[in-house]
């Protein structure tokens, strides 16, 4: 098994370190057997396998037998992704996390700049520190943003210190810029923004404080990550229903009702939605 090497979705091969596979599934709530048990099928079955997302498959595979709850958290990568096509959700979900960490939040606001009005997709206030937050959605993990991605928002955000913004950095109110996606950023990218003082969070950035440790820190979850509801169903729930969080459903079970899920098998998408949330 030694030096065996993937290919992760940008088309770079690396070399495969069970080590990190085994921290990844612990970080999902995977005991140390639990974990251990899934490497070692994967080592058995190598093969088979020349891709991260081949890998995943199978690792996610494996945990559903051992620990679905752990499964389901695992799945977080691939669950954000199942948020789209269209940004909306994507920006709720973010608007919850900041929620959950005691922001006040404005979703798709207009405001004016000096040069000219711009759409906000989020406006987070905690009474000490104003987030003028852009999130960019991908479909896709190969989509990473740019340096054109950064420049373009500081851009927009320095119009809006000039208009709408201005007074309350006037009366010496903290702002700070964030972009927020989920996937990745370029070295360009967040190069400049910590030039700028600006805040890329990505996937795993900044370190410690991606999408994935912040997800882990909130105990919020999209329902996307639930694995008793079939993809149609998840669209449903999200698009037509609107709701974002696996905690939604706990608040509003007659929305499974209306998409024909009943019975036994509401218990179940309830009790996995319960678990997931605790």
């Amino acid at each position: 098994m030694l030096n065996k090497t993937i290919r992760k979705a940008s088309g770079e091969e690396v070399l495969f370190e069970p080590s990190k596979l085994r921290v990844s599934l612990q970080r999902a709530g995977a005991t140390a057997d639990e974990a251990d048990a899934v490497v070692q099928e994967i080592l058995k079955d190598w093969r088979s396998m020349t891709t991260t997302k081949q890998v995943y498959r199978r690792a996610h595979q494996l945990l559903r037998r051992y620990n679905r709850t752990a499964a389901s958290r695992y799945s977080l990568k691939q669950a954000l992704f199942a948020l789209g096509p269209s940004g909306y959700p994507f920006e709720a979900f973010i608007a919850r996390l900041l929620e959950a960490d005691g922001f006040t939040v404005e979703k798709g606001t207009v405001r004016n700049g000096r040069c000219i009005s711009h759409e906000v997709d989020i406006i987070a206030d905690n009474k000490n520190k104003i987030i003028f937050g852009e999130c960019k959605f991908r479909n896709n993990q190969r989509l990473i943003n740019d340096l054109k991605v950064a420049l373009y928002v500081q851009a927009r955000y320095e119009d809006l210190l000039e208009g709408d913004f201005k007074a309350l950095f006037l009366e010496g109110r903290s702002m700070c810029c964030f972009i927020f996606t989920n996937t990745r950023f370029t070295e360009d990218a967040l190069r400049y923004g910590a030039c700028v003082g600006m805040t890329l969070v990505g996937w795993d950035s900044p370190s410690g404080y991606g999408l994935r440790e912040w997800v882990s820190r909130t105990g919020i979850h999209p329902l996307t990550c639930l694995h008793s509801l079939t993809r149609r169903e998840k669209s449903a729930l999200v698009e037509e229903h609107r709701l974002i969080l696996a905690q939604d459903l706990l608040r509003n079970p007659a929305a499974l009702t209306s998409i024909g899920i009943q019975g036994s098998r509401q218990k179940t998408v309830l009790a996995e939605a319960e678990t997931l949330s605790g």
